[in-house]
Parts: C-alpha cells; structure tokens; sequence
C-alpha cells in the first residue's frame, strides 16, 4: 500500500489531495463513502461530464499510460482516496479479470533527458487507434454483426489491477501513444485531470451518473463508447451476485422502452441505438456507505462496478394494453416480471437468485461503470 501511494503520487502530483491528506481536509469522509464520488475535481450534472485526477504508468512495452483510479476493495484504502469502495472484487482475484501490476523506479530514456519516474508498471493495456462502428439491426437491436468497438484490450489487460496484497483497484486506461479514450472530452497533462461524459441511469427511483469504460463483449462495448475488455468475462459470476462469492452485480437495460427524444418517458438500448439518449439503465446497488460494520447502512458491501448486464423486454401484450413506461427500479422490474409485463432479453442466460431480482437472467456480458453521483433519498 505504502509503495503504491508514492508511486501514485509522483504520477499524479497535481492531485496529491488524494494519497494521505483526504481525510484530514474533509474529515466527513473518514467515516464512510459517499453517494457522491469524492475525489472527482468537478462533477457537471447538467452536462453529464466528470472531470477526475489523470495518473501515469507505463505499460507492458515501457509505453506511457494514463489511467483513472475509481474503486479499491480495501475500505480505509478508499476512503483516502476518495474513491468507492467495493470489496466484492476481492473474488476475481486469480483470475485474467484482474491484471497483474507492480510499482517501479527506472530511468524513463526520454529525449529531453533521463529522469527517474515512478509509476505503476502495467502487464497490459489498450490500443485506442481503431475507429469505433455501430450498425443497427433491423430493429435496432440486436446491432448488426458488423459493429465493433474502437478501442481493443490486449491480451492481458482488465481495467482491474492488484499488486499481489490482496488488493485490487480499478484503473480503466484512457490515453496512451495509440489515443484516447472515446468516452474523454478533455485531457489536460499539465494540471493532471481529464473530463469523461456519464451516463445517465437510475436506482430505486433515484437519478444516478456513471462512467462507462470498459465491456467484455465487442458490440456492446461499440453501444458504450468503451474499450472492448474481454478478459472482464472471466470476473465470477455471471448471474449471481452474492457477495461471498461473486464481483459482479447486476444493471438492468430495457431493449424497448417507449422512444422518442421528447417523450418523459423514453427509455431503452433501441432509443439509445438510434441516438435519442442515454438507455437510462437501472442499477441494483450503489458504493455508499456510512459504516462498514452496520450492513443496512452500507450498500457497498453488495456494490460492484462490474456490472452483469441482465436485459429485461416489455411484451408485446404489455405494449399493447398500454403498461410500457420508464422503470426507474430495480424492484419495479421484478414486479413487472413476476406480473408478466417484462420478461428475460437473455433467456437461455444463467438465472438470478437474488430475491430481489429473483428469475432475471444474466447476459453474460461484464461493463464497468463506476457511479459518480447517485441522489440522496428524499
């Protein structure tokens, strides 16, 4: 932990708000994670952007990178650091999911002279320099089998990474020699910041904003304007969110919601295909967390930013008799499946045990998207 707080920063000295000082700037924090991501520089919710702290590393090549840090499994570890806490992804330890990284102290060989740079040492990374193509179906969704996403990780790289303390951190890349990512509209190396559109969404009625920067399948990496990250498959389990065992946790998108760009009830992957918006997915937890010994007061210990895509249809009966709406909750979608207005998008996916999503079926598709703000209970 020490060696990755220094490594971090010297990668980062803009922002070393983050790597000690945090709790004795905003003592608040020291007592839990907030619905609001914390160490963010500004959050535009009106313009659904985030501008966040850039770090440096260097990549499996000795290339430069630069990541963004947004979860550790460790809880003290993210409350200084201002970040959401998810111990869950504990349990992708082991596998390809969870990238191996060291920190190091070596000569970097730039040509205005060597310097000595400290930094994380990645095992792999993303090449950014393909261009991103999205082709409807013939109803918009399912995408046409030429869509693929711009951006491609290699053959070791997961926006997940340990140092082999048991920790694990998500550290989605967004820039490196071969480009940027999709999702940044600003990228300032001097200050050490970058600017990345959200998404917007809901949980229990509530309005939440994420970044969404890495999925494990092409085509819905393509929807996303995200690095296509195969190895986040291999992240336990699909369908299951315990906590005992699985770093996963489900998102629900609706295939049909009702479309159009002014309709206040617009909702769904064949709107957002055809460029009305945002899906408006649906949430199952949130990182917040007030005390970590006090389960009913922290959401965190189910929260993961691995998200299992559980897609969920109205039917055509529901269409017809007039039910189809914007759902804003989990706990409304299992009402209208155990009524019969919604059903599975992946019926031959494995089934959900989680009594409050019990019978959805996951697709087995992994996206990381870290929230960064969720609104406060009225």
């Amino acid at each position: 932990m020490e060696s990755f707080d220094r490594a971090l920063r010297t990668a980062c000295a803009g922002a070393a708000l983050l790597l000690g000082s945090l709790a004795a700037v905003q003592p608040a924090l020291a007592t839990g994670i907030p619905n609001l991501f914390a160490s963010a520089v500004a959050i535009d919710k009106a313009n659904r952007t985030v501008t966040l702290p850039l770090f440096r590393g260097t990549g499996p090549r000795g290339q430069e990178v630069f990541f963004i840090l947004t979860e550790s499994s460790d809880y003290q570890d993210a409350v200084k650091r201002g970040i959401n806490w998810s111990p869950k992804l504990v349990h992708a330890l082991g596998t390809p999911a969870v990238q191996l990284a060291r920190v190091q102290s070596e000569r970097s060989g730039k040509a205005n002279g060597d310097r000595l740079r400290h930094g994380v040492r990645f095992s792999g990374t993303v090449d950014f320099s393909k261009p991103r193509v999205v082709v409807p179906g013939p109803d918009l969704v399912p995408l046409d089998p030429a869509t693929h996403a711009g951006p491609v990780a290699d053959s070791h790289y997961s926006p997940m990474f340990t140092f082999g303390d048991g920790i694990v951190y998500n550290g989605a890349h967004v820039a490196n020699e071969t480009g940027v990512h999709g999702k940044v509209l600003a990228f300032d190396e001097e200050h050490m910041t970058v600017t990345i559109r959200m998404t917007a969404g809901f949980y229990l009625g509530r309005d939440v904003l994420y970044i969404s920067t890495d999925a494990s399948v092409t085509q819905i990496a393509a929807i996303e304007n995200a690095i296509y990250a195969p190895n986040l498959a291999y992240a336990p389990v699909a369908g299951n969110d315990d906590p005992s065992v699985s770093s996963r946790l489900p998102i629900i998108p609706v295939v049909n919601g009702p479309m159009g760009v002014g309709n206040p009830q617009r909702q769904g992957l064949r709107s957002a295909v055809a460029g009305e918006g945002d899906p408006l997915n649906i949430i199952r937890e949130e990182p917040e967390c007030s005390d970590p010994n006090v389960p009913a007061s922290c959401s965190a210990l189910q929260y993961s930013p691995m998200w299992d895509v559980t897609p969920v249809a109205w039917t055509q009966q529901a269409i017809d008799a007039g039910q189809r709406r914007r759902i804003t909750s989990h706990q409304d979608v299992e009402a209208l499946f155990n009524a019969g207005w919604v059903v599975s998008a992946a019926p031959s996916g494995p089934e959900n045990f989680d009594p409050e999503i019990r019978g959805l079926r996951a697709a087995e598709v992994v996206v990381n998207c870290p929230p960064m703000f969720v609104a406060p209970p009225q």
